[in-house]
């Protein structure tokens, strides 16, 4: 319709205002992550709105990485956020940019600082930096070294450079106001001595900036039009706009911040991951359990149902948190109409049909998907012996069970009418075999109207299944308690997070299925095969999600 009205997030309100005004003629974004762990859901928020701001606007969007803090950056990490990147299909223009790259820009932008007289060289410990800032009722007091000349700074800055001092022991510090009310513009470091290793500039630098010094010199550097981030450097931005200010950039980036994603129930936090890997309380940084993207991917998550998750949450200002219930359902809209629906028996006991000719084999036409055509069909093989589900036999059944019990006629699946005839038990009274017969005249899809059942279940083919090895998934956290123990702040693990059943059958054709593919088994939920454990002769599924949901659209 010409005339509809689309509603725009906050965000995009100020860009169309920006270019209607002239301040910039070009969007550019950017996504600038530290390497120093893997990406979780959240980041995916702001990859896919940056991304999704710069595409819809015609302009650039930039990955780089925040790099400026060698003690915990890894290569491993920066490998592992561009695989995350590519994968949500957020397509960066040129190359991976570094921070690390800009360091001979950032040190001359110091240099011209303290040529202004906006920095200095301090020499108080990093406690008594702290002890002079202040607190958010009193004001900080001057350092004694603020008052230093421009050339005996540009001196100590150089020697700083030239690797003359320990760790510690001098810092380069934005001269502002000691008595603002905002604390982060009391003199903040902007660079400290650091004799480390970086991952991108080997032992090039003893020096390095700090992030709220060199993030707006990067945004700038680059032609960054919105810096956008999230709530918690909404305070950091008079320092992020006197950066740009004082360097006398043309034409300055604007930040915006937004309210990042909490998840409800998940664990998020890099230290608390990094310890139940040490622990081998997961397998990884990728545990299926986890909220890290690699997780999610292995997991079975598609980037389009992380989008559509996204675009529910939507974008504000204003905090709040999301139940995981809105994921699953989003994974579970994403798949219905794109998968197979398969039959996969996970806890099997044998069905042998008595009356059907032994070593006849039928080939049953399957439709994959009942709610999309286009998915075509298949052949499954259909003989004497079956696996069934356990829960699909009862000996004594309580009123409105459906399925098989003596005397009682079921559907099998895509298959024929049966009737239990009989059963046998192990010497622990364990169900062994279900007997039974069936009717010739009850193919599905011959068109018999006969009579008709109530209970339809599924089954596989016990010569042609293929075994299997199945991990269900619950949530990593006992949802109960709540993520973290309010004594001593610990995680509340649920310790059936995960069941492996390890006798397991599906379909045949799935023995041709490729890591990362996914279906629906029937009346079980979504699964995948495992990326890194499963293969084509030891076949290993994650379930994805149930086929049943908490959460309600619209609600």
């Amino acid at each position: 319709m010409e005339n509809e009205v689309v509603s725009k997030n906050f965000i995009e309100q100020i860009i169309d205002k920006d270019l209607e005004e002239g301040v910039y003629t070009q969007v550019c974004t950017r996504f600038p992550p530290e390497p120093n762990g893997y990406l979780h859901i959240g980041h995916a928020k702001s990859i896919l709105l940056n991304y999704g701001l710069a595409k819809k606007y015609g302009g650039r969007f930039h990955l780089r990485f925040d790099d400026t803090n060698p003690m915990k950056e890894k290569s491993e990490f920066v490998e592992s956020i561009i695989e995350d990147v590519k994968w949500l299909g957020a397509v960066y223009d040129g190359e991976v940019l570094f921070a690390s790259n800009y360091f001979d820009q950032m040190y001359e932008a110091a240099v011209k600082l303290i040529k202004k007289g906006k920095a200095y060289v301090c020499d108080l410990s990093a406690e008594e930096i702290r002890q002079y800032r202040g607190t958010l009722t009193e004001p900080g007091k001057n350092s004694p070294y603020r008052d230093r000349s421009v050339e005996e700074n540009l001196d100590l800055f150089e020697r700083m450079k030239n690797g003359e001092f320990e760790d510690g022991s001098r810092v380069l510090r934005a001269k502002i106001d000691m008595s603002s009310p905002n604390i982060n513009m009391r003199d903040p470091v902007i660079y400290r001595v650091a004799h480390m290793t970086h991952h991108n500039t080997g032992d090039k630098w003893c020096i390095y900036p700090m992030y709220d010094f060199a993030h707006p010199i990067e945004d700038a550097i680059e032609g960054v039009t919105h810096s956008i981030c999230t709530l918690e450097f909404e305070d950091h931005r008079p320092l992020y706009d006197w950066v740009v200010r004082e360097l006398e950039y043309p034409h300055p980036p604007k930040q915006i911040e937004f309210a990042k994603l909490y998840l409800q129930n998940v664990i998020t936090g890099k230290r608390y991951i990094k310890k139940l890997v040490e622990e081998n309380i997961v397998d990884g940084w990728d545990d299926p359990r986890l909220v890290s993207i690699a997780a999610l991917r292995r997991r079975g998550f598609t980037p389009e149902s992380i989008q559509m998750f996204m675009d529910l949450v939507g974008v504000s200002k204003s905090q709040s948190s999301v139940d995981y219930a809105m994921l699953e359902y989003c994974i579970r809209e994403d798949l219905k109409l794109k998968r197979s629906r398969v039959m996969a028996v996970l806890d099997p006991v044998k069905l042998i049909i008595d009356n059907y000719p032994e070593g006849q084999v039928e080939y049953m036409d399957v439709v994959n998907n009942q709610e999309n055509e286009a998915l075509g069909t298949r052949k499954v093989p259909f003989c004497r012996e079956l696996y069934i589900e356990r829960e699909d036999f009862m000996e004594e059944p309580p009123k409105k069970y459906f399925r098989l019990y003596p005397g009682n006629e079921v559907r099998l699946m895509n298959g024929y009418f049966v009737t239990c005839t009989d059963y046998k038990k192990d010497e622990n009274g364990r169900v062994t075999e279900i007997h039974c017969t069936y009717d010739p005249q009850t193919r599905s899809g011959s068109g018999f109207t006969g009579r008709k059942v109530k209970g339809t279940i599924h089954w596989v083919a016990a010569p042609y299944a293929v075994r299997a090895t199945v991990r269900l998934y619950e949530n990593l956290v006992d949802e109960e308690k709540g993520v973290y123990n309010k004594e001593d702040g610990s995680l509340n693990l649920n310790p059936d997070s995960l069941t492996v059943l390890d006798n397991c059958y599906v379909e045949p054709d799935l023995a041709n299925a490729l890591a990362g593919d996914s279906f629906q088994f029937v009346r079980q939920g979504y699964f995948c095969v495992d990326v890194k454990d499963s293969t084509p002769l030891a076949p290993v599924f994650n379930r994805i999600v149930s086929l049943k949901s908490s959460y309600k659209p619209g609600k």
